[in-house]
């Protein structure tokens, strides 16, 4: 029973996860300042808010401790100026490429198989996520988009690498790598320096955006699979036009409300799906030893 409520809470992590993420890229565009800069400043403050919360912070140096804030790094500063050279529906929806990525070596370097309905998730997610976007999709911005597409695979390295350190602190992983992004991208504040609503957003992205989230997600991957921990977060992107329609005032079409809810509906099919499939198999193994 435990077990059962840690596996459900990871989940729940998750998902708040992705709310407090979907404000990225509202927040990024009103910064005007260098991508790296905004890289490294809200990397930098979230390097001291994840230090609060670890206070004694472990450094193995490990193989997957360096790997995951190596991808880490790269994920944020990639992220960001994909964001900067697109829209931000391209960045988005192309760094969520990283599920199939992960489906692809967590079966490889965790031994964690894609059953078949994580597949078929997938394949929904990923068809609901264009339907979503298709009005706003744009075939300029190259350099953006291949940006975009390279931070969709560094994202699933980094939760692959997470989770293999699933019975240690992966939380040290995301604070290496603040520091590490701190100190490529803060020089670049010299470029041109944000104005006092900037500022502000970049308060909010190292805090609220980048700094919280990651925490609780280093503390759902050691119960979630990669492969959820990078599937759920796919409905951050669809909490973005939320957030415009809340501050601007702009609707989103009968398309993207359509490709909104096919996404929604698939990830929580999954997750239930997952999580009694999960249960069934516990009481089973209980029953076993029981008798």
């Amino acid at each position: 029973m435990k077990q059962k409520n840690q596996r459900r809470t990871a989940l729940l992590l998750l998902v708040l996860t992705a709310t407090l993420w979907s404000l990225g890229g509202l927040l990024i565009k009103s910064v005007n300042a260098h991508p790296l800069a905004i890289a490294g400043t809200r990397s930098a403050i979230s390097a001291v808010v994840i230090f609060l919360y670890v206070k004694k912070p472990k450094f193995t140096w490990s193989f997957a401790q360096i790997a995951a804030a190596l991808s880490y790094a790269l994920t944020v500063i990639l992220f960001v100026a994909a964001n900067k050279l697109t829209t931000a529906a391209n960045a988005i929806l192309i760094q969520y490429s990283a599920p199939l990525y992960v489906a692809l070596m967590g079966a490889w370097l965790l031994k964690e198989k894609p059953k078949l309905i994580d597949w078929a998730t997938i394949g929904v997610v990923m068809g609901g996520m264009v339907l979503f976007f298709i009005d706003k999709l744009d075939v300029s911005g190259i350099w953006g988009n291949i940006l975009a597409a390279l931070s969709g695979l560094t994202f699933g390295l980094f939760a692959v690498f997470m989770r293999m350190q699933k019975d240690g602190s992966p939380v040290e992983s995301v604070l290496l790598g603040n520091i590490m992004t701190a100190i490529i991208g803060l020089p670049f504040l010299s470029v041109a320096l944000p104005n006092t609503t900037g500022w502000l957003c970049l308060g909010i992205l190292g805090v609220v955006q980048l700094g919280i989230p990651y925490i609780l997600y280093s503390i759902a991957i050691k119960q979630a699979t990669a492969l959820e921990a990078s599937l759920i977060p796919v409905i951050e992107p669809i909490l973005n036009p939320i957030w415009v329609f809340l501050l601007l005032g702009e609707t989103p079409g009968a398309l993207a409300l359509a490709g909104g809810i096919i996404v929604l509906i698939a990830v929580t099919v999954r997750c239930v799906v997952s999580a009694t499939a999960k249960t069934s198999a516990e009481e089973s193994q209980n029953e076993a030893v029981a008798s």
